[in-house]
C-alpha cells in the first residue's frame, strides 16, 4: 500500500498494488506484463475490494492496482470547487477532468503504459470518460454496474417533485402528477424536494454523516447492515473502515451532483458518448442490481461488431456485486483478464 504523489501540491493517490514478480516482462513467457487497475465507486474506497484481491492476484502475468480517487477515500483531499452556476456543460466538464487528468497522472506516475480497467458504479462511469480520451493507454474496460448510461427521462424532474421513483411511474397527461393508487404522502414528497435542493447544491451523503456528530457511526452500521451475506466480523470491520473514510474532509464527493441530476441519471449520459469507444468493452451487473442492465444492452448494441463486448449477470448479487457474490464476479473477471492475453 502506498500513497502515489500526482502533482506539485502534495496531492496523492492512495495505491494497492499487487505485484507479481515486480518486472515489466513476465519471465517464463518473456512476454509483457498485464495491469489490472481496479475503481471503487461513490462512498467506498479500496477496501471495497477485499473479497476480489486473492483471486485476481492469481492469474499469472498480471499486475493489479486498486486506487481511491483523488478527494476520496484515503487519497488527498484537495479543495474541489464546483462549476454548478455555469451550466451543466462547464459542470459536468470540469467534475470530469479533474479525476481523469489525476487518474492520468497517476497511469504516468507508475510508469504503466497500458491497463485494463475495472471500474464499479461511479468508477465506471469516470473508467469510461478516461478510456474515451485516452484510449491509446487502454487495453480493455469492465464496467461493472456503471452509472450514468442511460438517458433521464424527459419529465424526470416533474415525478420526483411528486414523490415518484422515475422508473416505476408512467407520465401524466396535461402536466397533473400521476393517478396512483398508493400517492405518496405530504412527507414523501416534501422528502424528495428536499433531497433534490440538496443534491442541485452538491451536498453529499458524508455530509449527512458528519452532520450527525456522535450518530454518525449508527448511520454507517445501518449502511453496512445490509450486507447480509458477511459475518458480523466483517460488518464491523466494514463499518469501521467506512466511517473513518467518510469523516474526513469534504472534497471531491461534492462532484457527484455536478455529474448526476437528482434520480442518478447523467447529466451527460454516457449511452451516446460510449458509442466512439475504440476498445473492448464489457459489462457486469448483479442479478438484482437498481442499475438497470439494459443500459449496458444499448451500449452494446452501437458497439458491437466494431470492438469485444460482453455483458454478465451475477447471480445472488445487487449492486455491491463484487461484495455480494465474489466467486461469481472474480471468475467473470479472470476470464476478462485472460481474454486480453488470448
Amino acid at each position: 500500500i502506498m500513497d502515489v504523489n500526482i502533482d506539485s501540491h502534495g496531492n496523492y493517490i492512495h495505491t494497492l498494488a499487487i505485484r507479481n514478480g515486480g518486472k515489466s516482462v513476465d519471465a517464463e513467457t518473456q512476454s509483457p506484463r498485464r495491469n489490472l487497475v481496479m475503481t471503487h465507486g461513490y462512498f467506498t474506497g479500496v477496501g471495497f475490494f477485499y473479497r476480489n484481491y486473492r483471486d485476481l492476484s492469481q492469474v499469472d502475468g498480471w499486475d493489479i492496482y486498486s486506487i481511491d480517487w483523488l478527494g476520496m477515500g484515503r487519497s488527498s483531499r484537495p479543495t474541489y470547487k464546483s462549476c454548478r452556476n455555469e451550466g451543466d456543460d462547464k459542470r459536468v466538464s470540469h467534475a470530469e477532468e479533474f479525476f481523469v487528468e489525476s487518474l492520468e497522472e497517476w497511469r504516468k506516475r507508475m510508469g504503466i503504459e497500458k491497463m485494463t480497467l475495472c471500474g464499479h458504479s461511479f468508477g465506471g462511469y469516470m473508467n469510461s470518460v478516461y478510456a474515451l480520451k485516452y484510449p491509446q493507454h487502454v487495453e480493455k474496460l469492465v464496467l461493472v454496474s456503471p452509472i450514468g448510461l442511460p438517458e433521464a427521462p424527459p419529465d424526470l424532474e416533474e415525478r420526483m417533485r411528486h414523490g415518484y421513483v422515475p422508473s416505476n411511474v408512467d407520465r401524466a397527461k396535461d402536466g397533473e402528477p400521476p393517478a396512483d393508487p398508493d400517492k405518496p404522502s405530504m412527507q414523501r414528497v416534501l422528502l424528495f424536494r428536499t433531497a433534490m435542493n440538496l443534491w442541485d447544491r452538491n451536498f453529499t451523503p458524508q455530509w449527512v454523516v458528519r452532520s450527525a456528530g456522535p450518530f454518525s457511526r449508527k448511520l454507517i452500521d445501518w449502511y453496512i447492515g445490509r450486507f447480509s451475506q458477511l459475518t458480523d466480523e466483517q460488518r464491523r470491520g466494514m463499518a469501521a473502515y467506512s466511517h473513518q473514510i467518510a469523516m474526513l474532509p469534504e472534497s471531491s464527493a461534492s462532484a457527484l451532483g455536478d455529474i448526476l441530476r437528482p434520480g442518478a441519471f447523467a447529466r451527460h449520459p454516457l449511452v451516446g458518448r460510449l458509442g466512439a469507444i475504440s476498445v473492448p468493452t464489457s459489462f457486469m451487473y448483479g442479478s438484482h442490481d437498481w442499475v438497470d442492465y439494459t443500459g449496458g444492452v444499448e451500449v452494446i448494441k452501437r458497439i458491437a461488431g466494431r470492438v469485444a463486448t460482453h455483458l454478465y449477470r451475477v447471480p445472488n448479487a445487487g449492486h455491491n456485486l463484487h461484495i455480494d457474490n465474489p466467486k461469481d464476479f472474480n471468475r467473470f473477471l479472470v476470464r476478462e483478464m485472460k481474454g486480453v492475453q488470448a
